[in-house]
């Protein structure tokens, strides 16, 4: 293995657990990783078929409790944007893409971590901003998951409820966003890695703080992605 795979392989691990307990968490930590060992032309398309499988995993288990009309409202947007942004950073420099994504999760960490509030977000209005904005990070770097954090902490669904949700959108919106990059299969040490993180994360979803798994997604998802803009300006 080279110096960057076993970090890449620890992120996933770690991204599946805290997508497992949380409800998101999957990409904002493995995406940096990932991008920064296979370069974002690859990187990418792998992060989000990861994403689909940490999403399908504990959504088998609670789907029951998914809000399938709120998700809908989030999927919409989130669907129709994602190939006006897929055709607008066509032949963009490899190394300025690897910078937007830092950036786009560095802005998403800061934005979570201070608890931002925003009324636009409780009205039919905000589930567009959120699903547009979410379409184009998913995009650009595979982590579209701050703008539907933002908007989930605003809507204050129930632990359960919360957690299905999401699962839910991130698994649709990363199925779709595959099929319009294509495929990039993930090796085999990867799959294993966010098993073995999911199968965690599913034991620790009932005990865990949110507070504690939340405060651990972002201080890792921000240390990748200066990590990440590091490699590429470097």
């Amino acid at each position: 293995m080279t110096g960057l795979e076993l970090p890449a392989l620890a992120a996933v691990a770690v991204g599946a657990c805290a997508q497992a307990a949380t409800g998101m968490g999957f990409s904002l930590v493995a995406a940096p990783a990932l991008v920064a060992l296979l370069g974002p032309q690859r990187g990418v398309p792998t992060v989000l078929l990861l994403a689909v499988l940490a999403s399908v995993l504990p959504l088998s288990r609670g789907w029951r409790h998914a809000r399938p009309r709120d998700a809908g409202r989030l999927l919409v947007p989130a669907l129709l944007g994602m190939p006006v942004a897929a055709w607008l950073v066509r032949g963009v420099d490899t190394r300025a893409l690897a910078v937007a994504t830092g950036c786009a999760v560095l802005a998403g960490v800061a934005l979570l971590g201070r608890g931002v509030r925003w009324p636009l977000l409780r009205r039919p209005a905000g589930a567009w901003c959120a699903g547009l904005a979410s379409a184009g990070l998913n995009v650009v770097g595979g982590v579209g998951g701050p703008p539907i954090g933002l908007y989930a902490a605003n809507a204050g669904w129930p632990g359960q409820e919360s957690r299905a949700t999401l699962h839910a959108f991130f698994l649709v919106q990363n199925v779709a966003t595959t099929a319009v990059l294509g495929f990039v299969l993930p090796s085999w040490p990867a799959v294993a890695a966010l098993v073995c993180g999911a199968v965690a994360g599913m034991a620790l979803a009932p005990r865990l703080s949110p507070g504690a798994a939340r405060t651990g997604v972002l201080a890792v998802s921000g240390a990748g992605a200066l990590a990440l803009i590091a490699t590429a300006v470097g």
